[in-house]
């Protein structure tokens, strides 16, 4: 009972890692390093670089009318992309085109993940990532079988898990579930 709590602890949290990879590049995880205060005024298209013009091109027409908040997220990405490496590019497009294809309420249900896991104190961020990268390295396979043991449960039994998850991590709420868009 121990290991099935631990692994579907694994599945959970890896599922909910990988969200927040997604929904962080999604939404500009790198705002952290943008000024508070240009967050309220935003970024003037003068402001900004030519490799972020030119990345940021189809919004020029409209940037004026972008809410502050919204230009300086852009900003602080394009910032970022242009440190990155060619590897790391292809991630995080490919984790975009993931983010793209969710409907409405998934990333609903990623956004409110991701600001739990936002307010998690480090050491349970800390958790969150060490339990990821051990799912990261179970071949799929064992993936597979985690996955069926959870399934094999009756709704009640994944239920009772649950809490027994919640009372040895006390302050988490009930994660909900994303409901499919009609």
């Amino acid at each position: 009972m121990r290991d099935l709590l631990r692994n579907i602890t694994y599945r959970l949290l890896s599922s909910l890692a990988t969200l927040l990879l997604a929904i962080g590049l999604a939404m500009g995880a790198t705002v952290a390093h943008a000024d508070a205060r240009a967050d309220e005024t935003g970024v003037a298209w003068e402001q900004l670089s030519a490799d972020q013009q030119k990345l940021l091109g189809r919004f020029e027409s409209g940037w004026a009318d972008l809410p502050g908040e919204r230009q300086s997220r852009l900003a602080a990405g394009t910032a970022r992309w242009g440190t990155m490496t060619p590897e790391d590019r292809a991630t995080a497009q490919q984790r975009f085109r993931r983010w793209q294809e969710l409907n409405p309420d998934q990333r609903r249900f990623v956004r409110d993940q991701f600001q739990e896991y936002q307010q998690m104190s480090s050491e349970d961020q800390a958790k969150v990532r060490k339990n990821f990268q051990r799912f990261r390295q179970m071949t799929p396979e064992q993936r597979q079988k985690m996955q069926q043991r959870w399934r094999r449960l009756t709704p009640q039994q994944r239920q009772k898990l649950l809490e027994q998850r919640r009372l040895m991590h006390p302050g988490t709420r009930p994660r909900p579930q994303p409901r499919p868009s009609p």
